[in-house]
């Protein structure tokens, strides 16, 4: 994230659910910022929390523990009354079965949020339906009750209706699950200029190809947030061995003069840079030296074998301060790997080159490298 206030703040939220056989923790502390104007993909697997989560921001459903705030409001300190009112006017909300009122017409469910909220005087209203039933191409289906249209035609109408009161934030939750691919894409595509034309739009969904098209990915996984940096770098892994990975990872500066490779196990296994630019020095028991430059997203997998004690990864003198990296050590990345081997190739297909003396059964013949 940037350094901008976020406008809005998921802090610590746990949501715990009563069931006949116990209960069942489905969010585990997630802490989460969203900036004015971003498009935001909310990407897992179906049982992964994802819904659950919106349910929290969007004041639907409150938390067991933990906050949610948009700007200065705490939205579950709020009576239902007050937050009804403050979502009117400050967030539209879009759903996989659309929930248009069947009895009203296209251009009277586009106009139902403007009645509640009155934010508009009514004289006004109606024409501003139709522009916004224009802007989102469902001008023709106006005067149609939403039983005569198709699936794509509703969904757009739901869009045009979260749009009525002009709110800031839109939440998607899962608005293409039940489309098929061309109608998905074409709402996509309106959710796409909505974020151009300054909204701030959280789109849940299952499916990655989608997820990958917004401004920025947030992948749930058992009610956990995975390391966005790892889910980067490492594309090809499941979101469960992501999750590993980010159990495993620890962010934190990088000292000038340090050397990373010292204990082994306790050594940089795995290395992604993440703010400012990292030199890396390196040298080999025969003496061979070599230097790697890690811009923000580049990373180094070393696998030395534990026997050399004289391997060499010093951080440059001239790196910054403010120099940040998220680290994994290589005794417990030696660990995963052992649970998951055929996650090496992952880990290895766009490293940086780390030393040209690196074991050749640690070299993947032909691997894309950084550096």
């Amino acid at each position: 994230m940037t350094g901008q206030s976020a406008l809005i703040e998921v802090r610590g939220l746990v949501k715990v659910f009563k069931t006949p056989a116990g209960s069942v923790t489905v969010l585990k502390g997630i802490n989460l910022d969203f900036n004015a104007g971003e498009f935001v993909g909310i990407v897992g697997k179906s049982g992964s929390g994802k819904s659950t989560l919106v349910n929290m921001i969007t004041g639907i459903d409150h938390p067991t523990e933990g906050s949610v705030r948009a700007g200065d409001v705490n939205l579950h300190s709020m009576r239902e009354g007050e937050l009804a009112v403050w979502r009117g006017r400050n967030m539209g909300v879009i759903f996989q079965f659309f929930q248009l009122l069947p009895m009203l017409t296209v251009l009277e469910n586009v106009l139902l949020p403007m009645d509640l909220a009155k934010l508009l005087p009514f004289e006004k209203r109606e024409e501003r339906a139709m522009t916004l039933l224009e802007q989102v191409g469902a001008a023709e289906v106006a005067n149609k009750l939403p039983g005569a249209l198709s699936g794509g035609q509703q969904q757009i109408a739901a869009i045009a209706r979260a749009l009525a009161n002009d709110p800031p934030i839109l939440v998607a939750d899962e608005p293409t699950g039940n489309l098929d691919t061309a109608t998905a894409d074409v709402i996509f595509s309106i959710f796409q200029e909505l974020a151009r034309q300054g909204k701030t739009i959280l789109f849940v969904t299952h499916d990655m190809t989608l997820a990958n098209r917004a401004d920025r990915k947030v992948i749930l996984s058992d009610g956990e947030l995975v390391n966005e940096h790892l889910a980067a770098a490492f594309p090809t892994l499941t979101h469960p061995q992501l999750l590993q990975l980010t159990h495993l990872a620890d962010r934190r500066r990088i000292s000038p003069g340090e050397n990373l490779a010292g204990d082994h196990s306790m050594a940089a296994g795995l290395l992604i840079a993440l703010e400012g630019e990292i030199e890396l020095l390196t040298s080999s028991p025969t003496g061979k030296e070599k230097k790697i430059r890690l811009t923000p997203g580049q990373y180094i997998f070393h696998e030395a074998p534990p026997g050399e004690t004289t391997f060499q990864l010093v951080v440059s003198p001239e790196v910054a301060e403010s120099a940040e990296a998220l680290i994994i050590q290589a005794g417990a990345l030696e660990s995963w790997l052992k649970a998951n081997p055929s996650a090496r190739l992952a880990l290895q297909e766009k490293a940086a080159n780390l030393v040209d003396f690196q074991p050749a059964a640690h070299r993947r013949r032909g691997s894309r490298r950084l550096v």
